[in-house]
């Protein structure tokens, strides 16, 4: 198990904590990160909340745990093994289980990481003790669990009658859908330093799409795990091993025969998706996916400054700054919105013509980290504590 991910984590969180209050982990003074106050809002569009749904969670550990939507079913799960289906337009609990080993006489946390993912058959998880599930859609039940090659932070995806699962430690593998036998694995460079977190692959025509720890975009076939082509968005600079961190954690997205991805210290990119060319590049660095709509880009930054980018050539059209060191989740669209939510819990909804933010909703004071969801005129969002919420016009 890559356990440099775990200390990267904390490091960083110490480093953080340290530089708001202006002393460093080894002593003198250092630069104070500002966190900027929740703006004040006009409520122009207000958000009701339709339902909620309680599963555990945990506040203090690391985890961006999101839930994913399939057939009018919500599926979500907490980081000690909780999973449930929830009926998307009622909040209802449709069947709840725990895959953890705990007991009457015993109990141990699953450790969930990194999200849920369905499709018409199967539920998939995985978790940071390097064990991927697979559950009947219909009950819950565990049809296969099995143990992978590292931690699994990013959701697992299923083509082809497999599925896809990379790993903390560099590992792509691909899993016999209905068994969890092995159909291949291959690795990928892993530097001695890395971002805790993992891309999750974006699947289309065959080929699997996903960044890695050293800076690249990667393309590989889904039928046998080959190369297809790699090529690099970020490059390791500066003089400390921080600096020098240039992860493709984010997910990319495909669009008209464009990649679109962005790095940690890196770019934002179009790629072309039948050979990895660049078609253009603009410097722009997060580990936050990018969001999408017919003519624009949406992306936060390392310092969570929001942007709208043209998607031809990547111009930058508004800029939004209110909302700095916030700790913003990854954007989504919504209407005529971006979407975000923040450390304290709130909900954001910012104009997609200007980047005025014209909404704000608490959801949760324990705070939102994972991506929210979009689907049938709602948001879907899960608060580190665990609880599920449905947001939208009544």
């Amino acid at each position: 198990m890559n356990l440099r991910k775990y200390f990267l984590a904390s490091a960083l969180v110490a480093s953080m904590a340290s530089m708001t209050t202006g002393c460093s982990l080894f002593g003198g003074e250092v630069d104070t990160i500002e966190v900027a106050p929740s703006p004040v809002t006009q409520t122009t569009f207000p958000l009701n909340e339709l339902w909620n749904n309680s599963l555990s969670g945990n506040t203090k550990i690391y985890s961006l745990l999101s839930p994913t939507v399939y057939d009018n079913v919500v599926y979500a799960a907490g980081r000690g093994g909780q999973v449930k289906a929830i009926d998307l337009a009622t909040g209802k609990t449709l069947w709840n289980v725990d895959v953890s080993n705990s007991s009457l006489f015993r109990s141990q946390s699953a450790l969930l990481s990194g999200g849920v993912n369905a499709d018409d058959k199967y539920v998939y998880l995985g978790s940071e003790r390097a064990t991927l599930y697979t559950l009947d859609k219909s009950s819950g039940a565990i049809v296969w669990k099995k143990d992978v090659k590292g931690e699994v932070l990013a959701k697992p995806v299923s083509t082809e009658s497999k599925v896809i699962v990379h790993t903390a430690n560099g590992y792509l593998q691909a899993l016999e859908q209905d068994t969890g036998n092995d159909i291949w694995d291959m690795n990928m460079e892993v530097p001695p330093l890395t971002l805790r977190g993992q891309s999750t692959p974006t699947v289309a025509y065959g080929a699997i799409i996903l960044g890695d720890d050293s800076g690249h975009v990667n393309a590989y076939f889904a039928q046998d795990g080959q190369l297809i082509w790699q090529q690099r968005i970020s490059q390791p600079s500066g003089s400390t091993e921080i600096a020098k961190l240039n992860d493709v954690d984010t997910t990319p997205v495909i669009e008209q025969g464009l990649v679109y991805a962005i790095g940690y210290n890196g770019n934002i990119v179009a790629l072309d998706l039948s050979n990895g060319q660049t078609v253009w590049k603009k410097t722009l660095s997060s580990t936050h996916s990018i969001a999408i709509n017919q003519n624009r880009i949406f992306a936060v930054d390392q310092d969570d400054n929001l942007y709208g980018l043209s998607k031809n050539g990547g111009a930058v059209i508004w800029k939004q700054s209110d909302l700095l060191h916030r700790q913003l989740t990854d954007p989504v669209v919504y209407q005529e919105y971006v979407v975000v939510g923040d450390y304290e819990g709130f909900l954001y909804l910012i104009d997609i013509n200007t980047g005025d933010v014209v909404t704000k909703t608490q959801v949760s004071s324990s705070g939102l980290a994972s991506k929210p969801i979009v689907v049938d005129n709602k948001i879907i969002i899960q608060a580190k504590n665990g609880n599920v919420y449905s947001y939208g016009p009544r």
